[in-house]
């Protein structure tokens, strides 16, 4: 899907549709019901058989059609951190590129699913793409990163999660002060807990080291341990951390949309957000 079809769905939507709704309808039109998945398996299937065969251009391109749905599934996925959609076609289109990287490098006989190997090219693309449109000045990015480093270097030393105030106080900054960095740098602190599950991910998968002929049981046992270790990182958040990062992940609400449900200003999502984003990135750190 190209530049121009992303457009073209876009202004047949209702004029009365915002432009943040048109967007979330055109991705969300992408996912398929159970009957067409089937069918587009045993379609998909055979495709695969054939670019094995023929590997040619007209074919690939049969097959990256079959998986465009996925680019806008991942996309989908960080809306709740890209503000300005006029970004929206330039994330699609990178996710579009690897994943015709992905269809061409890819080998069916490993006996592996390529939606598995592809999701995780296409999820590091689009987090680099954010990350290079954060143009926040060097001074905010490094408080951030301070804000980590510091947060970890307490938890370490007392053995327990740092009270906000432990935290300002080795920083050197007031608790209120401390509260904007969360706020501010919110899209930053996600990108980085984004971008450090996803490198985990690259590790543990068979699929991203080629001299694997299969998963192994070892890498099975990896990836396994790495869903566990996330899953005891979440459960050791406060419970209103545990909401916002459920809502986040799992119902893809917006921060606003988090807001309305708990009843609270959007600034404080984005601080409980990233507080909770601070402490899984800590606990999974030395995994």
């Amino acid at each position: 899907m190209n530049v121009a079809e992303i457009n073209s769905e876009k202004n047949e939507l209702s004029d009365n549709v915002s432009e943040e709704q048109a967007v979330d309808q055109m991705l969300e039109q992408s996912v398929e019901t159970p009957v067409t998945e089937k069918l587009v398996d045993e379609k998909t299937m055979a495709l695969w058989q054939l670019y094995k065969e023929q590997r040619t251009t007209e074919i690939r391109n049969e097959i990256v059609l079959q998986y465009t749905g996925l680019v806008k599934k991942i996309v989908l996925r960080f809306k709740g951190s890209y503000n300005n959609f006029g970004q929206l076609d330039d994330m699609v289109n990178q996710g579009m590129i690897v994943l015709i990287d992905a269809v061409e490098k890819f080998d069916p006989e490993m006996g592996n699913k390529f939606e598995t190997f592809a999701t995780l090219k296409i999820r590091g693309a689009v987090i680099d793409f954010m990350r290079k449109q954060d143009w926040v000045p060097r001074s905010q990015r490094s408080l951030s990163k301070v804000l980590e480093e510091t947060y970890g270097e307490l938890y370490a030393a007392l053995e327990r999660e740092p009270s906000e105030a432990e935290i300002a106080a080795k920083m050197g900054i007031s608790e209120a002060n401390l509260q904007k960095i969360l706020q501010q740098r919110h899209n930053s602190i996600v990108l980085s807990y984004e971008e450090a599950i996803n490198e985990k991910m690259m590790e543990v998968s068979p699929l991203i080291t080629e001299e694997r002929a299969d998963d192994s049981p070892e890498s099975t046992i990896l990836f396994d341990e790495l869903k566990m270790k996330l899953g005891e990182a979440i459960d050791q958040l406060k419970e209103k951390e545990r909401l916002v990062v459920s809502l986040y992940y799992y119902e893809n609400l917006k921060l606003k949309e988090i807001a309305e449900v708990l009843g609270v200003t959007e600034s404080r999502v984005s601080q409980i957000h990233s507080q909770a984003m601070i402490k899984m990135r800590n606990r999974l750190k030395n995994y």
